[in-house]
């Protein structure tokens, strides 16, 4: 497994990493959470992803429960976990956001659900227009301060949140976000690769790049029919994500995509894996599974990265077809 810093701090993630979005305490029994997270272990994930909304808190739960029996030594593993959306189904004022309130108490909240110490990690999981963001950065600050957090970054922020943030850390000599979460896939490239640009190059940012495989289309899942998958999707209540990710002409560059894997003797997913990864601004691509086998597959991700040279990348925009625009400065 390879690792990378986190921004400019002193953390190291490994390239790859576990997620638990849609999975524990939900899709999946915790026995299979469980072995997914030793497979993980195994081949030197070092990163476990949560966040308080995820199952309604059941997948720190879950997570926590592991933690405790695996017993695995607290230096060798990073646990984040995220604030903003609350755990509970019926929420009320307060109990979403990024006020110093729910910060607080959601941070206390994951750390109760962990049975941990401290997280080594908090994002904000959304911007929130509806708090100062001075409030915001001393919070976080404060939660460092107290040593319930190493770290606190974003999720899915605007480039100008994030240095308004580093503006207030700036004025207030308060410690600013580290890193942020913001979804990163073939299809899916302005973020990572133009808004942040600049980010990178001044204060440091770390990413730790959700959906890789964006939502599952970027596999051979799709190529054949949709309706089993339409149907689960429906049944949870994710008809949202099917309609944000899946159409015709994606699916039409994933044929496109497989004869490339083919070519060089592996699958779409783990090409697509390994496309996120070679991009050095990305310290951890977060991979999600619910089978045992699609982990240890996408777990070999890594072994394409020295094919994917400069002309199988020119290969593959030619496919995609959607390079963003650079700025000219």
């Amino acid at each position: 497994m390879e690792y990378r810093r986190l921004g400019k701090s002193g953390l190291q993630v490994s390239l790859l990493s576990l997620g638990s979005w849609l999975t524990f305490g939900k899709q999946i029994g915790d026995n299979t959470a469980e072995e997914l997270m030793k497979i993980a272990y195994d081949h030197g994930v070092n990163f476990f992803d949560n966040a308080e909304i995820y199952a309604q808190g059941q997948s720190e739960i879950v997570m926590g429960n592991i933690l405790k029996k695996m017993a695995w030594r607290r230096s060798s593993y990073v646990v984040s976990s995220k604030v903003f959306f609350g755990h509970s189904g019926n929420k009320l004022p307060n109990e979403i956001g990024l006020s110093r309130k729910h910060i607080v108490e959601g941070c206390n909240d994951a750390l109760k659900r962990f049975q941990l110490d401290y997280l080594d990690l908090l994002f904000c999981h959304r911007p929130d227009k509806n708090t100062p963001i001075e409030e915001t950065v001393m919070a976080m600050n404060t939660l460092i301060q107290q040593g319930k957090i190493l770290y606190w970054g974003t999720s899915e922020w605007s480039a100008q949140e994030i240095m308004e943030a580093h503006m207030v850390a700036k004025d207030f000599r308060l410690i600013g976000p580290t890193m942020e979460q913001p979804q990163y896939n073939m299809f899916h490239r302005e973020k990572v690769e133009v808004e942040y640009s600049q980010i990178y190059k001044t204060v440091g940012l770390g990413t730790t790049i959700w959906s890789p495989l964006c939502s599952g289309v970027l596999t051979d899942k799709y190529l054949n029919g949709l309706p089993e998958e339409m149907t689960r999707l429906t049944m949870e209540g994710l008809d949202w994500l099917r309609e944000r990710s899946l159409n015709e002409a994606r699916i039409e560059k994933v044929r496109e995509l497989k004869k490339l894997a083919d070519e060089i003797g592996t699958s779409v997913a783990k090409l697509a894996i390994a496309w996120c990864a070679v991009n050095p601004n990305v310290s951890t691509v977060i991979l999600g599974a619910s089978k045992e086998h699609h982990l240890k597959e996408t777990l070999q991700s890594l072994e394409l990265l020295s094919k994917l040279d400069a002309g199988m990348m020119a290969r593959i925009e030619l496919i995609l077809g959607n390079t963003p625009r650079k700025p000219d400065f």
